[in-house]
């Protein structure tokens, strides 16, 4: 049995500097806050975004206790990476950033510049359960926020505004092609045998074009008619679990007024069939917002929590500076903003490595 989660932990830098809280004493209510909520989930994998320097995210794990292997990727220009605390074991680690092969550099604004590569790597890792290899994906893509030159947050024209979003879109849709050839490798066509799960912050709803590059084949969408026929699509497929969230708590953020669930779960096929219900707490809004929630306009919800009814239904309170977190029961983990799987038999068949 595992518990794997992920959490967007938002701007986990040291006290001090320009991103993170301004004194000692916030930095250590934060820690407190996050490594509260970490306890009361218990996950055995925990997938984070938004970690500033290596010593912060040692501290929040040191703050939990009990003992954790961590693995981070590396920073982009602004400092914040993804990585892992997990209780088990982690191998197979390797940073995911290059964009695949046949996909050309892309224009990032109005220079020469190109990019090659994600600006926020992903980082892939397995853990053994049972002797059982489950594979992890944990990314960050690109954010729809709209940076203009000379650090301006607004245009100068209209025509300067819709460059930089087809700019912003470009990237995120070249990211998220490039963690799904990763899990493509992963699944190897096997996904009802291997167990493969793409979690963290894509910073989009799921239908949106750039989230949807990371389903891969098309159909059998959790309640549709085509979710129970078996077809070709199954070993490469992956699915969002957000259709098991109530309609009424899927959301994992707050912006300009709108509920926005920008914080996903897609597992393989040997972990959907196995997934029973997804529900959440209600909404309390935190005492205060980030750096980059004062700039966007969002607002962090409470917790948002998928389980089998066989849990106890807790309700965390909500974290300040930390976006909700989603949680899903299977017999193998799943993941979102804090996504979450819970403890359960692996009762799945073998998988094949």
């Amino acid at each position: 049995m595992v518990r794997v989660g992920t959490w967007n932990v938002e701007n986990l830098f040291l006290p001090g500097g320009e991103a993170g809280p301004k004194t000692e004493d916030a930095y250590q209510q934060k820690l407190d806050a996050l490594a509260a909520t970490i306890t009361d989930l218990a996950p055995d994998v925990l997938a984070v975004q938004e970690v500033g320097e290596p010593q912060a995210l040692d501290d929040l794990a040191a703050r939990v206790g009990g003992g954790w292997h961590v693995e981070l990727a590396d920073p982009d220009g602004r400092g914040i990476r993804v990585g892992y605390l997990s209780r088990q074991p982690l191998t197979d680690v390797e940073q995911i950033a290059a964009f695949p092969e046949g996909l050309r550099p892309i224009q990032v604004d109005d220079t020469d510049v190109e990019l090659s590569a994600m600006g926020r790597p992903a980082l892939q890792a397995r853990v053994d359960i049972d002797g059982r290899p489950v594979y992890l994906i944990t990314c960050h893509v690109k954010s729809k926020l709209l940076t203009y030159p000379d650090g301006r947050f607004s245009p100068r024209d209209e025509g300067e505004r819709a460059r930089y979003a087809v700019f912003a879109l470009n990237r995120r849709a070249a990211e998220a092609a490039t963690v799904r050839e990763a899990a493509t490798g992963l699944l190897d066509g096997q996904g009802q045998q291997r167990a493969v799960i793409v979690l963290g912050d894509l910073n989009d709803e799921a239908a949106a074009a750039t989230t949807q590059i990371l389903y891969g084949p098309p159909g059998s969408e959790i309640g549709t008619g085509g979710f129970d026929p078996p077809d070709q699509g199954d070993g490469q497929r992956l699915w969002n679990l957000a259709p098991l969230i109530p309609e009424e708590q899927r959301f994992t953020r707050i912006y300009r007024g709108q509920r926005q669930l920008i914080d996903h779960i897609l597992v393989s096929h040997i972990i959907v069939r196995v997934v029973p219900k997804m529900t959440s707490p209600p909404v309390t809004p935190p005492s205060h917002r980030s750096a980059t929630t004062r700039t966007t306009g969002a607002t962090n919800p409470g917790p948002t929590t998928a389980q089998s009814s066989s849990t106890s239904g807790s309700e965390p309170p909500p974290v300040p500076g930390c976006r909700g977190w989603s949680q899903v029961w299977s017999s193998v983990p799943a993941a979102g903003a804090f996504s979450f799987t819970d403890r359960i038999p692996f009762s799945a068949p073998p998988l094949d490595v």
